[in-house]
C-alpha cells in the first residue's frame, strides 16, 4: 500500500515517519496547505493508496487574528485534498480537534454531539470537517486532543523546560481533557486507513484520546512526578490565565464507536508519557 502524507516535521508526521517509513511525505516547500490546488494537485500526481493529512494551523491564539489563512489551511486545503481522493477512490483520513466542541459540561462529547467552536481555530477545523465530508468519499474524520510526543512543541516539553527552571508554577486545573501521545494517533491512521481500503463503509467521524481524563495541572503534576523534577504546582482557574482565544473547559472526548468500529482503544498517556520522556533523553544523550 503506498501512502502520502501531508506534513513532514508536525508531531504526528514525526511519528509516522518513524510507524510508516515507507510512505511519501510531503512538507510545506512541496506541499503548501496554503496552496489547495496544488495539494490536490500532488494526490493525483502520486495516486497513492491512501492519503493521510497530518499537517494544519495549529496556532491556536494567533488564528483570532489570521482566521482567513487558518481557513485556507484548515478547510479549504483539506476539502481539495478530499475531493482529489474521491476521484482516485481512495480513503482519506482527516486529523480534527476537540475544539469543535463548545468546552461546556462533563460529559465526553460523542461523534454524533452538536458542534459549537468557541475560537477561529475551532471554526476553521470544523470547515475542514465539512468540507471532507462534501467531498463525498470514503474518508475517516478523526478528532483527537491534547496532543503530545518528543517533537515539536507541546504541553510536555513546555513543562520540562519551566519545571527544570522554577521552584512552582501555577497551572489552569478547570480545563479537562484527554492527553493523546503523537505516536499512538500515527498508529491510529494507519489502522484506520487500512480500513477504509478494505471496507468503505466505515467511512465516518471518530474520536481518538488518551486515558484517563486529567487537568492540565494534574497532568503537569504526572510530568514532574516521572521527570524526577521538584516543581509545585498551584491550581488556578481559566479565569486566572487569559489567552487571546477562548479554551473549551471539557475537552473529553467519547471514543467508544472508534474502538468499536476499528479495535482502537484509548491508549494511556502515562505509558506515552514513559515513552516520550525516555526518547527526549536518548536525544540529549546522543
Amino acid at each position: 500500500m503506498s501512502t502520502l502524507v501531508f506534513g513532514s516535521s508536525g508531531q504526528v508526521a514525526s511519528e509516522l515517519r518513524l510507524s510508516a517509513p515507507d510512505a511519501m511525505f510531503l512538507g510545506r516547500d512541496s506541499a503548501d496547505l496554503a496552496d489547495p490546488a496544488g495539494c490536490a494537485a500532488a494526490i493525483t500526481a502520486h495516486r497513492p493508496d491512501l492519503v493521510i493529512n497530518a499537517a494544519a494551523y495549529t496556532a491556536v491564539d494567533r488564528a483570532e487574528e489570521e482566521e482567513a489563512l487558518a481557513h485556507i489551511i484548515n478547510a479549504d486545503a483539506p476539502g481539495a485534498m478530499a475531493r482529489a481522493a474521491a476521484e482516485l477512490g481512495v480513503p482519506f483520513v482527516q486529523i480534527s480537534t476537540d475544539y469543535v466542541f463548545g468546552g461546556t459540561g462533563t460529559r465526553p462529547w460523542a461523534p454524533s454531539d452538536a458542534t459549537a467552536p468557541q475560537n477561529a481555530y475551532g471554526r476553521t477545523k470544523l470547515a475542514g470537517e465539512e468540507a471532507v465530508r462534501a467531498a463525498g468519499g470514503v474518508h475517516a474524520i478523526l478528532r483527537t486532543s491534547w496532543v503530545v510526543s518528543a517533537h515539536g512543541a507541546n504541553f510536555v516539553k513546555t513543562m520540562l523546560r519551566l519545571g527544570a527552571e522554577r521552584d512552582a508554577l501555577t497551572i489552569v486545573a478547570d480545563q479537562v481533557g484527554g492527553p493523546t501521545p503523537a505516536r499512538d494517533i500515527a498508529t491510529a491512521c494507519l489502522r484506520i486507513g487500512d480500513a477504509l481500503r478494505q471496507d468503505p463503509a466505515l467511512s465516518g467521524t471518530f474520536h481518538f484520546s488518551g486515558a484517563p481524563d486529567v487537568s492540565w495541572a494534574d497532568f503537569a503534576r504526572a510530568i514532574f512526578d516521572k521527570a524526577g523534577l521538584s516543581c509545585a504546582v498551584t491550581d488556578i482557574p481559566t479565569a486566572d490565565y487569559p489567552t487571546p482565544a477562548a479554551r473549551p473547559l471539557n475537552s473529553r472526548l467519547d471514543c467508544t464507536r472508534t474502538e468499536t468500529v476499528f479495535g482502537l482503544s484509548r491508549p494511556d498517556w502515562r505509558d506515552g508519557l514513559d515513552d516520550i520522556l525516555k526518547a527526549l533523553k536518548e536525544a540529549q544523550d546522543a
